[in-house]
């Protein structure tokens, strides 16, 4: 052993050698104090301390060196316990755990079927199953990409889940170009397809909320969603005489068309005609005037 390491061991025990005098030197307080019992003669030992470490000369009896070494110990000890635990604070850079993953990393999270997973990327997938058999691998399935136009967010990600089959599907398609890239597919799998059209109503499923109106009850229903999903923010807070009164009247058409229309005529069509086909002219009072005047 060369010297430089010989030095470099001596530095870093030689706190543990202060720590064994000095423990040596608290058992030979101790040893010397007197006292009826434990408690007695520990404060007799530590009155006595200043003077027992005066003498810079370690005592050789046993009970002192044993009290000595085993002080020594438990410190020791203490500090490789706390060095093996630390945090490993690195400076200017930041701290944590992360690291790039691994195929065995990413195992506990797959199902065995691949039929049964969110394709993530060509060898990395997420299982579908709510409830695996070790709760700490369940996962939300929310995945979010981000990518430019063009940039392959349909083809490469969108695509191939929806050919997954393994749930149902709600699907967002601006362009509609989906709907006849993988409808076919989906009806032979036994998927039933339905699409809402806001532009073209004709290639559109429709709903008809009077199929579902059964008592009057009903049409009060049907009517404070109507208004409360047409209002827009701008009357919003305004008066509510005008709110109840379109109440009133969309009430009685549509009481109107549920009690006396025919089966074909009951649909919101017949409800915007007759919207469409009500009048009011500035001058109908003085019409109307007029009119009980000729008659009279």
């Amino acid at each position: 052993m060369t010297s430089s390491k010989i030095k470099r061991l001596v530095i870093r025990n030689l706190p543990y050698l202060l720590l064994l005098w000095f423990f040596n030197k608290v058992g030979e307080a101790y040893r010397l104090s007197v006292g009826r019992d434990a408690a007695h003669r520990l404060m007799d030992a530590i009155n006595n301390l200043n003077s027992t470490l005066a003498n810079p000369i370690p005592s050789l009896d046993p009970f002192d060196s044993v009290v000595g070494l085993a002080g020594a110990v438990i410190v020791y000890g203490i500090v490789q316990y706390k060095r093996k635990n630390a945090k490993k604070w690195r400076a200017d850079v930041e701290y944590g755990s992360a690291r790039w993953g691994t195929r065995k990393d990413i195992e506990p999270y797959i199902d065995p079927k691949p039929e049964n997973n969110v394709i993530l990327t060509a060898t990395e997938s997420l299982t579908m199953e709510s409830r695996p058999k070790l709760p700490k691998h369940a996962r939300n399935k929310n995945v979010l990409i981000i990518g430019g136009s063009g940039s392959g967010k349909t083809r490469f990600f969108v695509k191939p889940n929806i050919l997954q089959l393994h749930s149902s599907y709600c699907i967002t398609d601006p362009k509609g170009g989906l709907v006849y890239e993988t409808a076919s597919l989906l009806e032979r799998k036994g998927y039933k397809i339905k699409i809402m059209n806001t532009i073209d109503m004709g290639r559109s499923l429709r709903y008809n909320p009077f199929t579902y109106l059964r008592k009057e009850s009903d049409i009060l229903k049907l009517v404070t969603a109507l208004v409360e999903n047409t209002r827009t923010s701008d009357n919003k807070g305004g008066d509510p005489f005008w709110e109840q009164s379109e109440k009133m009247l969309y009430c009685a058409l549509i009481g109107y068309i549920f009690y006396e229309a025919n089966d074909e005529e009951k649909s919101m069509n017949s409800l915007v005609a007759m919207i469409n086909s009500m009048e009011v002219r500035e001058n109908e009072e003085a019409l109307g005037r007029s009119y009980r005047t000729s008659t009279t």
